[in-house]
């Protein structure tokens, strides 16, 4: 069956359907991973953008039970070229095709998506629709608010907090283990191996909502505060960036992608859109001090401004050697640090997972909430 991408210039392109019958509007955006489809289908930093693929072939090895990284498919659409129907794996349970009917999400292959990435390459991304009807599709893409102008933090962040454990998520209620420090979570749209992986570093992680208050954080005595990643412009999370400001010098403090945008704006330091982000799992980060180069996984649209950071507390301490923007600062006069990449890769390299370790190590330290 025919199904159309829409974008807001006007241009209209045709290919077949891929998933559930519905229209959807959103940011189109691309990702250069040639694998790793489901984490990014399931990653609430995708919320409100359509995701295409710039790797040609997606779903050969299909889809399985373990590598969900959120409770629902986040993004508002998918753009593949094509789209395997026999994913061949031995985890696998169903097609791509078939977990997007599944959950309802719409998308839409047999396109140029080599055209497509060069044309928001050069011109920036912008705002498309997936639809069967051009007609229904224009008067979608003409109704929806710009990207820019919603707050997607508060539709993807958990609606109530919980703890994780072995098996996963676990309630509030669920005893401590004495030996593992309290990690609270601000969950501004949080991937689930972010939380495997402090675990696995030896921590106890508190998940708790985007809207919590400081005092509410301090409330659970935490060894420390991890600010998560997450979808859209931090420019517009005044309430959020307010709480990382009172938490400052109470608890150590870790930023994860728009983390460290938020730890920055806490200090005083602005942010920019970039013209089509950094969505893929190989940029090379160096670290300043030690000189050393990591291959990173990276999912945002927005940059810390370094001019911004001129007199504050905050130090850059990495950078983007694509195109020189900050990857890293630290806090001169207290116990905060923050990246802009994803250390817990999924999809992508293990280069930086050690930041996990870490930072529990600096949590043992004397820290409460033990």
């Amino acid at each position: 069956m025919k199904r159309f991408l829409i974008l807001s210039d006007g241009t209209v392109l045709e290919g077949q359907a891929l998933g559930a019958d519905a229209t959807t509007v959103g940011e189109v955006v691309f990702n250069t991973g040639m694998t790793g489809y489901q984490e990014i289908l399931t990653d609430p930093s995708y919320a409100g953008q359509i995701v295409l693929l710039t790797y040609p072939l997606i779903g050969n090895y299909g889809i399985n039970d373990d590598d969900f990284e959120s409770d629902r498919l986040q993004p508002a659409g998918l753009i593949v070229k094509e789209a395997c129907d026999a994913p061949s794996n031995w985890r696998s349970t169903r097609s791509i095709d078939a977990l997007m009917r599944e959950r309802g999400l719409t998308g839409v292959q047999g396109l140029d998506t080599r055209s497509i990435t060069k044309r928001i390459r050069t011109g920036g991304v912008v705002m498309g629709a997936v639809t069967d009807s051009i007609e229904e599709g224009r008067a979608a893409l003409a109704a929806t608010a710009a990207y820019d102008d919603t707050d997607f933090v508060f539709k993807v962040t958990t609606k109530a907090p919980y703890k994780w454990g072995r098996s996963g998520k676990e309630s509030v209620e669920t005893p401590d283990e004495p030996d593992r420090p309290r990690l609270v979570m601000i969950d501004c749209g949080l991937k689930f191996n972010i939380l495997r992986r402090f675990w696995a570093a030896g921590c106890r992680p508190i998940v708790l909502p985007a809207t919590v208050t400081a005092d509410e954080v301090l409330a659970w005595q935490p060894g420390g505060v991890c600010l998560s990643p997450g979808p859209g412009d931090p420019a517009r999370l005044g309430s959020v960036i307010q709480a990382v400001r009172d938490l400052l010098g109470k608890t150590p403090i870790f930023g994860i992608c728009l983390g460290n945008q938020l730890l920055c704006h806490a200090v005083g330091g602005r942010t920019f859109k970039l013209k089509f982000g950094h969505r893929g799992s190989n940029h090379p980060v160096k670290d300043l001090a030690s000189g050393r180069v990591t291959i990173t996984s990276q999912n945002h649209g927005y940059a810390v401004d370094p001019d911004s950071l001129r007199g504050t507390r905050a130090e850059v301490t990495q950078l983007n050697l694509n195109d020189g923007t900050v990857e890293g600062i630290r806090l001169k006069d207290c116990e905060a640090m923050s990246i802009q990449y994803h250390p817990e890769a999924a999809p992508g390299p293990w280069d930086s997972r050690p930041y996990f370790t870490e930072f529990v190590e600096r949590l043992r330290a004397g820290t409460v909430g033990v």
